[in-house]
């Protein structure tokens, strides 16, 4: 396969205490399932990515959604508290300490 016949694009997934990010080059054409099939992901992680969001450069996606060069397709994990609900709670504690 040659050059022109592929692209390069990485897959992230982070959680907490670790992160992955792998670049692959994949055939012309190939999906995001497709990339995240060739990165292992699933085996290295130990998680299913069929129960994640999938997205390319944040923006959510389908699975099927083909993907360019220099794309970044992500697994991204739910919240686990709303982002607004996160920052009340910190500006009511910094309120109640002296």
């Amino acid at each position: 396969m040659s050059a022109s016949e592929t692209i390069r694009v990485e897959v992230a997934y982070a959680e907490p205490a670790r992160q992955f990010l792998r670049a692959l080059d994949l055939p012309r054409g190939s999906t995001a399932d497709d990339a995240i099939a060739a990165s292992n992901v699933a085996g290295e992680c130990a998680i299913d990515p069929s129960a994640l969001l999938v997205g390319i450069w944040s923006k959510i996606v389908a699975g099927d959604t083909p993907v360019q060069e220099g794309d970044r397709v992500e697994l991204l994990r739910p919240l686990e508290i709303d982002p607004k609900e996160a920052r009340r709670k910190r500006a009511k504690l910094k309120t109640a300490q002296p």
